[in-house]
């Protein structure tokens, strides 16, 4: 079997795959290099790791399997994928840890920020003399825009804050896990009214055409006064000029990004000269993340090669494409330099 991660990076994840698939070879190359790796290689699965993957790519006849190694597949052409008879899947947040990590990662970044991490830290060569008054967590009104798997493990973790949780979701009505005590859910319609009752707002939505920078100039305008921004889902999500202009007056007094409008991305831009703690879209690569995904990823791959439709998927091909026999085997896995 020949995986190929479309993303150099993600070295955990395939030492975790190729302990779990020792008859693999598993390659990695550069998203740009993408289209000669495919000829060269031939890999019968993609690991699509945030990559584009056309109608192209999939043109190769030895791809039968497009994987995302977490969740969200926005740079996969599934309909292309679906007529080329290429199986498309991703692997939900929950149950596998990646959705506890976000959430996490999520916290470390509202607590950076209220706490001035940055400034705090350079402050101990002072001892404190000029340290600026820090905020707590305690008592203030947390926002989540989209209240899927993450979203509600953010929540979970904010009410052990003793916040006010409220959130932004497509479908208010739709239930929620008893547990988690959120005081009021908006529609998307009434996205404005939340964001004017918050003090941190976290983004865990989807990106979509219908969300493609839903935080825009107007809906900056609309947040409490030295609120703070967390995203921690897809840049595509925030218009990234209009919170350079929110943080530079002042309107926000900060915002924690692991996501961007282009990634990687380039750390001169003026934005990082704000109060932005920023963090490489790492929020989901934990150990126990890592794990829980290479497991779920490995149970599909084992499906493709019996010829069974893969867990998790995206889209349903008509005619889909088979591995030829014989092709796992007893060979070591092959590590690229």
């Amino acid at each position: 079997m020949n995986i190929l991660f479309c993303n150099p990076g993600f070295r955990e994840a395939r030492q975790e795959l190729a302990g779990l698939l020792p008859g693999s070879k598993i390659d990695a190359c550069e998203p740009s290099d993408l289209p000669v790796a495919v000829t060269d290689i031939r890999p019968d699965v993609l690991i699509a790791c945030g990559a584009n993957v056309t109608a192209e790519i999939m043109s190769a006849d030895s791809v039968c399997l497009v994987q995302q190694f977490g969740v969200g597949l926005e740079g996969v052409d599934i309909e292309a994928a679906t007529t080329q008879g290429v199986w498309v899947a991703d692997v939900p947040a929950a149950k596998v840890g990646n959705a506890d990590s976000v959430a996490e990662h999520a916290i470390m970044l509202m607590l950076a920020l209220s706490r001035r991490l940055p400034q705090v830290n350079e402050d101990i060569a002072t001892w404190g003399v000029n340290t600026t008054k820090v905020r707590s967590l305690f008592g203030k009104t947390a926002c989540i825009v989209g209240l899927g798997d993450i979203g509600l493990e953010i929540a979970r973790r904010l009410n052990a804050f003793h916040m006010d949780v409220i959130a932004v979701r497509r479908r208010p009505g739709q239930g929620m896990s008893d547990d988690v005590a959120i005081s009021q859910v908006y529609s998307l319609s009434e996205l404005g009214i939340a964001l004017g009752q918050s003090d941190f707002v976290i983004l865990c939505a989807p990106h979509t055409p219908e969300t493609h920078h839903l935080i825009c100039r107007e809906a900056l305008s609309q947040m409490k006064p030295g609120s703070y921004l967390v995203n921690i889902a897809r840049g595509g999500l925030v218009d990234h000029e209009a919170l350079l202009e929110a943080l530079r007056s002042g309107w926000l007094a900060g915002a924690g990004l692991d996501v961007f409008w282009e990634e990687p991305v380039d750390m001169t831009h003026p934005l990082f000269a704000c109060n932005v703690i920023a963090t490489p879209h790492v929020a989901g690569l934990t150990d126990t993340a890592c794990a829980g995904i290479a497991l779920a990823v490995a149970e599909n791959v084992r499906r493709i090669s019996r010829g069974q439709r893969p867990k998790y998927a995206a889209n349903r091909p008509h005619r889909p494409r088979r591995l030829p026999r014989g092709l796992v085997g007893p060979s070591r896995p092959h590590w690229p330099n």
